[in-house]
């Protein structure tokens, strides 16, 4: 038997797949008042931020290199996080293309003194893309899932990048058209 590497239909190296649990992380913080609002509750961009620390080593892990936020999808926040919430953004790969990746994270908060089980309190799908050393998108290693869930994460990535898709060619052709007939935007 002899070693041969396997190529794609472009001709380029396949690059060997990943499970998801190889890049699966949690960032956890504990939020103090200089991350409140005019509400006293943790600002919203705060735990965006973290989402988006937490998404982006994810990204970085599974990719083997530096990867940036491309859009953020559907950041939704269930209930408030209060000064002295500890934080859980657990994250990992749902979806990968040839040079991007969907990465899927959860929030969770927990007092910090106290026993109770964390309650989710957000979510939200990012996409990031691969970059090399000047920028330019590079090829990330396909996901592989693990689990019936890692699966069902994989199934419902590709609905939300098929609409992802399917929103931005609206839009283009919608501008496009107001565009042809005089309109400025």
């Amino acid at each position: 038997m002899t070693d041969q590497a396997t190529t794609t239909e472009s001709g380029a190296p396949e690059i060997p797949g990943k499970p998801t649990s190889a890049s699966r992380t949690t960032l956890s913080h504990i939020m103090t008042h200089n991350d409140t609002n005019l509400l006293g509750t943790v600002h919203g961009g705060v735990i965006m931020k973290l989402v988006d620390d937490a998404a982006g080593a994810v990204a970085g892990r599974h990719s083997g290199g530096p990867a940036v936020t491309a859009s953020m999808d559907e950041m939704v926040f269930l209930e408030p996080v209060r000064v002295g919430d500890l934080v859980h953004v657990k994250a990992q790969v749902n979806w990968t293309g040839r040079t991007s990746m969907e990465v899927g994270v959860r929030v969770l908060a927990e007092r910090w003194n106290e026993s109770a089980p964390a309650t989710q309190v957000g979510s939200a799908y990012l996409v990031f893309a691969a970059v090399d050393a000047d920028g330019r998108p590079r090829r990330v290693p396909p996901v592989q899932p693990e689990t019936e869930r890692d699966e069902r994460r994989y199934q419902e990535a590709q609905i939300r990048r098929t609409h992802r898709l399917a929103r931005r060619r609206a839009i283009r052709e919608l501008r496009e058209k107001r565009a042809a007939e005089g309109f400025e935007d």
